[in-house]
C-alpha cells in the first residue's frame, strides 16, 4: 500500500490540538476525513509533532497509507478542496518507502516563538503571537537561553501531563533575536518534552523584563521542579517550522 508524505500548513487557532480528541476539533481528524471523502479509505495520519491547542505549524510533517491508485498531487488537491475553509492545508505529497515513519524516522525538531513587543493592541497578528507590553531585552534573553542549550534534565520546563518516559533532553539550539517589535525564540532539539518550549520561554521573558537574572533561569533548571518554574508562555506564539529526515 503506497504510504504519502504530507507537509501540513495550519492556524491552530480552532483546534484542540493536531492529534484526535474526543472533546473537540483536531488537525488529524479534519486530514483523516479529507482523505476518506477523497478516497473512500478511512486512514490514520501519524504526525512528526503532537501540537497542543492554538499551536501553529508552518511545515509539519505527517504521512497516510491509501490503496488507492491516485497521484500524490491529485491527492493534495482534493484533500485542500475537502479541508476548505478550516485553516489547514496540505503544501506538499508525495511517496515514500513504506517504513518511512513521519514521527519515528524524524530525526530533528524545530519550533520558532513569537512574540511581539509593543502595548498596541494586535490586529494582524491575533491569535499568532504573545503580545507584551513591557520592554525586552532580547540580548539578555539570549545570553540566558544559552544556560538550557545542552543536555539537561528539563523537570521544571515539564507539563505534569507529560509523558514522556525521562526528562532528559539534549537540546541544540535556543537562539533570541529582535527584529523591531518582533522577538523570535528558535528552539531545535530531536525532541521536546509537553509544554517545554512554552515553558523556556516564559521564564525568557522574566529575563528579558527584568524581574529575573540569567542565574535565575539556571537555578530553575537546575531545580528539576516545576514549581520552579516562573511563567508559562501561551500556546498562540508557538509555531512547529521543520521536522527533518535522513537525506533530506
Amino acid at each position: 500500500m503506497p504510504r504519502f508524505a504530507l507537509t501540513l500548513e495550519f492556524d491552530g487557532t480552532p483546534f484542540m490540538g493536531l492529534q484526535r480528541q474526543a472533546h473537540g476539533p483536531s488537525v488529524q481528524q479534519a486530514v483523516e476525513e479529507a482523505v476518506l471523502a477523497i478516497t473512500g479509505e478511512d486512514v490514520r495520519m501519524h504526525a512528526a509533532g503532537r501540537t497542543d491547542t492554538g499551536v501553529h505549524a508552518l511545515a509539519m510533517r505527517a504521512h497516510v497509507d491509501v490503496a488507492k491508485d491516485i497521484a500524490p498531487f491529485r491527492l493534495m488537491e482534493g484533500v485542500n478542496a475537502r479541508l476548505r475553509p478550516r485553516p489547514v492545508a496540505v503544501t506538499a505529497c508525495h511517496i515514500v518507502p513504506g517504513d518511512w515513519h513521519a514521527r519515528f524516522s524524524c530525526l530533528g525538531r524545530a519550533y520558532v516563538y513569537r512574540i511581539v513587543n509593543r502595548r498596541a493592541p494586535l490586529t494582524l497578528d491575533a491569535n499568532r503571537a504573545w503580545q507584551l507590553a513591557h520592554p525586552l531585552d532580547a540580548a539578555a534573553m539570549h545570553r540566558a537561553a544559552q544556560h538550557l542549550v545542552g543536555l539537561h534534565d528539563f523537570t521544571t520546563f515539564r507539563s505534569a501531563h507529560c509523558q514522556a518516559q525521562s526528562p532528559v533532553k539534549t537540546l541544540d539550539r535556543l537562539d533570541v533575536e529582535r527584529a523591531g517589535e518582533d522577538v523570535r525564540i528558535h528552539a531545535e532539539a530531536r525532541s521536546f518534552l509537553h509544554h517545554q518550549i512554552r515553558s523556556m520561554v516564559g521564564c525568557l521573558a522574566l529575563v528579558g523584563m527584568g524581574r529575573w537574572d540569567p542565574d535565575d533561569l539556571r537555578r530553575a533548571l537546575e531545580a528539576r521542579d516545576r514549581q520552579a518554574l516562573g511563567l508559562n508562555a501561551p500556546p498562540e506564539g508557538l509555531y512547529f517550522v521543520k521536522a527533518v529526515y535522513p537525506d533530506e
